[in-house]
């Protein structure tokens, strides 16, 4: 871990940044935009679709022997998944696979456990489903260790690829081996910024994973959020924003700033860069103390 000259006084700053999320009023961020509403599907290539709830997406892919199906996201969106399926196949859902174990994009799954599906994971994921159970989140049948697994159903194979560390420690990329635009899960949602506290992420693994995607050969990816097709540019953007954000919160950590002027310092470094993100105004000093954190505790 890098060292930083007032590294004491920065590990009070969990209790403070808290506290601050708490106290400062509404107006003085800019808000989120308002969530998405409806849903849409998008042919991505044959067979290969990408189902969007709201605000979140996952993909599918039907195979001459039935449909595999990633992230449920809640139990209103599988029944209208569910539904889009049936208009184009009556063949069954044969499994789900989860990106990785956050309740946003993994609850709803029961549908299609009562209709026979086998649901598949990273084997890291079942501790996080097993410390804090929740109700809609089907436990999976399948799991895999190591890096690689392939999930074959018909014609189809689904490739699934575990980068290490990252958003949490369970997080996998999908790709069918048919059509060269993987699922790429909360790594690098198109033109937005990360979630302001960016609790679950490790920083330094979080650009090692986004530098290996970026030589990966694919021009577009399909996001947990966002638009149906990205441009793999936009990997290397995330990258570069977090990249910006922690060498220059560590910056005024080295020259021994007072901890509540670095957010306001730390935005105004990286807004001439980084403004045309969605959410920029309301989220960047959110993630500076969340940076804070990992230059004073390792966290």
């Amino acid at each position: 871990m890098p060292q930083i000259t007032n590294r004491s006084t920065a590990i009070l700053w969990i209790g403070y940044a808290l506290l601050a999320a708490l106290i400062t009023p509404a107006t003085a961020q800019t808000p989120l935009p308002a969530p998405v509403q409806g849903h849409e599907v998008t042919e991505i290539g044959p067979g290969y679709f990408t189902f969007r709830h709201k605000g979140l997406r996952n993909i599918f892919l039907i195979t001459r022997d039935g449909v595999i199906v990633t992230d449920p996201i809640d139990p209103e969106a599988a029944r209208v998944l569910r539904e889009e399926i049936r208009q184009r196949t009556p063949l069954p859902v044969k499994y789900v696979v989860y990106s990785h174990q956050h309740w946003d994009h993994v609850r709803g799954g029961k549908i299609f456990k009562d209709e026979g599906a086998r649901f598949v994971s990273h084997e890291r994921c079942v501790a996080h489903f097993k410390d804090l159970p929740e109700k809609d989140i089907v436990m999976p049948d399948e799991t895999f260790a190591g890096d690689r697994y392939q999930l074959t159903l018909g014609e189809r194979t689904l490739q699934l690829r575990w980068l290490g560390v990252n958003h949490g420690d369970c997080l996998i990329v999908m790709t069918p081996d048919h059509v060269n635009v993987p699922f790429i899960v909360d790594l690098g949602t198109a033109g937005g910024m990360p979630l302001p506290f960016i609790a679950d992420y490790s920083l330094h693994n979080w650009v090692r994973s986004l530098r290996e995607l970026e030589g990966w050969d694919f021009t577009e990816y399909v996001g947990g959020h966002g638009i149906a097709l990205a441009p793999k540019s936009r990997l290397a953007e995330r990258r570069e924003y977090l990249e910006a954000l922690m060498s220059e919160t560590k910056r005024e950590l080295d020259a021994g700033i007072p901890l509540a002027q670095i957010p306001d310092r730390v935005a105004a470094a990286l807004q001439g860069r980084f403004q045309h993100l969605r959410g920029f105004n309301g989220i960047v000093r959110d993630n500076v103390r969340r940076t804070i954190t990992y230059y004073g505790m390792g966290w």
